[in-house]
């Protein structure tokens, strides 16, 4: 009878300056070595601060072990709607001819929370909002959304199409952003929101670390060549959610009074997962006007009794069976460290000042401008009518 396989499996919620002597030991007194065994690990973010110190990790833990046994955990590479988009992308017909430069006009990838950084600013203040979430959890999305159709859906074959549009991504420069810092809102309805992101004991009184931020991405491929992908981010915002907006471009030679908007694919990844498209219907009734509506895939309304399993749940499920697909490879890291690392250096050099926004509220007034001129289209009629009866 076959003697059964063993498996070691450890997961590192870890400072990164503990990563390398952590694994070292590991390694050397943890590891099975045997035809019937294995072992993998689970490495949290921040994987490093910058290019360098990214792959001066990689190379010490991949040193030690094979890309097989290695698992960076993105965890919002295990939320339902962002696993959606493989299917949504490659499993309709609708979506093939129109997903490229020729059709859409602009990318928005929006991340909000609605609670500050009080009590963890001390460790939020050495990495900011785009290390926290805009390095990681937006540039995984834009990979989904951009990338090219892989061969198979085995986990080399999508994580190659990730680093390959990654490689076409520009790095981002200082006039790419607009950054925010919160402050507090004196008419705020809890004690939190009254405190702005200075008043956390944590945090320097001359701090320069941005809690919002809006970046314009350019992936220069034959498929999407001039169309802006920006991603926003921001703490103590209006309110929590996170989405991804696909805008198309107007209609050409519009017959009725350009009364019609721009058609939109919305993803809402959190909370209240939906797919909506907006679109330009009659208005009811005997007028012959245009108006906006959805085609709406509300998921609590569609699938009633379904439940969703917690991003963790499912990535740690991945990790126990082997399946690597929804976790960050190493070179797919260095391509992205290679995007972000000149904005930071000049960032940390504090080459750009972020600018106040009150607790609460949408965030920097100048990225709403920023994303216009960028060549989003913002028409404020659209009023969204699902789920009522």
């Amino acid at each position: 009878m076959a003697a059964k396989k063993r498996f070691r499996l450890f997961y590192l919620a870890l400072p990164p300056a503990v990563f390398i002597p952590v694994c070292t030991q590991l390694k050397n007194n943890c590891w099975i070595q045997s035809s019937n065994s294995e072992c993998r690990v689970i490495v949290e973010k921040p994987f490093g601060r910058d290019l360098d110190s990214s792959n001066e990790l990689s190379e010490a833990i991949t040193a030690l072990f094979n890309e097989q046994e290695i698992y960076r955990i993105d965890h919002y590479l295990g939320k339902e709607m962002v696993l959606n988009l493989m299917i949504l992308r490659f499993g309709n017909e609708l979506f093939r001819s129109v997903w490229n430069r020729e059709r859409i006009a602009c990318v928005v990838i929006t991340f909000k929370e609605p609670f500050g950084t009080y009590g963890r600013g001390g460790y939020f203040d050495t990495n900011g909002i785009i290390r926290d979430v805009m390095q990681n959890h937006l540039l995984q999305i834009l990979c989904l959304v951009a990338m090219e159709r892989p061969v198979s859906v085995d986990a080399s074959d999508i994580r190659d199409e990730k680093v390959k549009v990654l490689k076409f991504v520009k790095p981002l420069e200082l006039d790419d952003v607009v950054l925010g810092q919160y402050t507090g809102n004196p008419d705020g309805p809890t004690e939190d929101s009254k405190l702005g992101y200075r008043d956390d004991p944590g945090v320097p009184d001359d701090s320069k670390t941005a809690t919002y931020a809006c970046a314009k991405l350019m992936i220069d491929n034959d498929r999407w060549a001039g169309v802006p992908f920006i991603m926003k981010c921001g703490k103590a915002m209006n309110e929590r959610k996170a989405e991804i907006r696909v805008q198309f471009r107007d209609t050409p030679s519009d017959i009725f009074g350009s009364k019609c908007q721009r058609n939109e694919l919305v993803i809402r990844v959190q909370p209240n997962e939906a797919v909506y498209c907006k679109m330009n219907v009659k208005s009811p009734g005997m007028t012959f006007e245009a108006e906006e509506s959805e085609l709406n895939l509300t998921y609590h309304e569609r699938f009633e009794d379904i439940d969703l399993p917690d991003a963790y749940e499912r990535l740690i499920l991945d990790f126990i069976l082997g399946t690597q697909t929804n976790f960050v490879r190493t070179d797919e890291l260095a391509e992205a460290w290679r995007i972000f690392t000149p904005l930071l250096h000049k960032l940390d050099a504090g080459g750009k000042t972020p600018v106040d926004y009150p607790y609460g509220s949408r965030g920097v007034a100048a990225a709403d401008e920023f994303i216009q001129a960028s060549g989003f289209k913002f028409s404020g009629t659209y009023k969204w009518n699902a789920g009522k009866k």
